[in-house]
């Protein structure tokens, strides 16, 4: 009853800040322990399962508004964002507010934009507010069942990453600074969830000449220690906006 209130509280108070029927969702990537992983959060009303989203201000530009969402999620700043879809179907949000009035604000049809953003999961502070009762990374491969439309907004985000990891170097805020050439490849792997060719990967990311290698090399093992590489900060970003160098 008190989590209510505190809804229809924060539903007032939207409704003179923010937009009516537009909203921000984002789909959350990070990479740990060999797994693509998906940042989720659990609304304190009930169990179910939804990506971080969020409304825009009236005084707010859609970017501005997903990179402040995710902020206050994350603790993350300059997290790489990217555009990849509109979700408005007329019912996307009717069954999960069914025990509210017709008059609650949050209740009426929203029209929400997707991004699906990248972060170093190690620099993730998660954090959890007024709606939440938890905010956890999950296994892409062990998800639970999430509420509303937001299984087809991450199922989406997943095929618009595995498209553009052809034309498009993603991974700078995915891997430690420094990787190996494996490293990146493994990472590809997993996104993509099949095996590819060492030897086409490696002439296809060194084509988007992104990649800086280092003198000095991982130790360790009984083979060779293989070369380290890091990212060009300046030619990655451009790149990412379909520049040529």
């Amino acid at each position: 009853m008190e989590k209510d209130q505190k809804i229809l509280e924060m539903s007032s108070l939207l409704w003179k800040e923010a937009l009516p029927h537009i909203s921000v969702d984002s789909v959350v990537f990070g990479f740990n322990e060999n797994q693509l992983k998906v940042l989720l959060v659990r609304m304190a009303t009930g169990k179910d399962w939804l990506l971080p989203g969020g409304y825009v201000f009236k005084k707010e530009n859609l970017d501005d508004a997903a990179q402040r969402v995710l902020k206050e999620r994350t603790g993350a700043e300059r997290i790489y964002l990217q555009e990849f879809g509109v979700f408005g179907n007329t019912s996307r949000s009717e069954e999960y507010f069914k025990q509210y009035e017709e008059s609650l604000w949050h209740k009426q049809r929203f029209i929400s934009i997707g991004f699906y953003a990248l972060v170093d999961y190690t620099q993730v502070n998660l954090e959890i507010d007024h709606y939440s009762d938890s905010c956890e990374w999950k296994s892409i491969e062990e998800m639970p069942p999430l509420a509303m439309d937001h299984q087809e907004i991450f199922d989406t985000a997943l095929t618009v990453l595995r498209q553009q990891l052809s034309y498009k170097p993603i991974g700078m805020n995915l891997l430690p600074e420094r990787f190996t050439m494996s490293d990146l490849q493994h990472l590809y792997e997993t996104i993509l969830g099949r095996k590819l060719n060492r030897g086409n990967f490696y002439r296809r990311i060194m084509r988007f000449d992104v990649l800086i290698k280092h003198e000095d090399q991982r130790k360790g093992g009984a083979h060779k220690s293989p070369n380290l590489y890091s990212f060009d900060p300046d030619k990655y970003h451009a790149s990412l906006q379909g520049l040529d160098w």
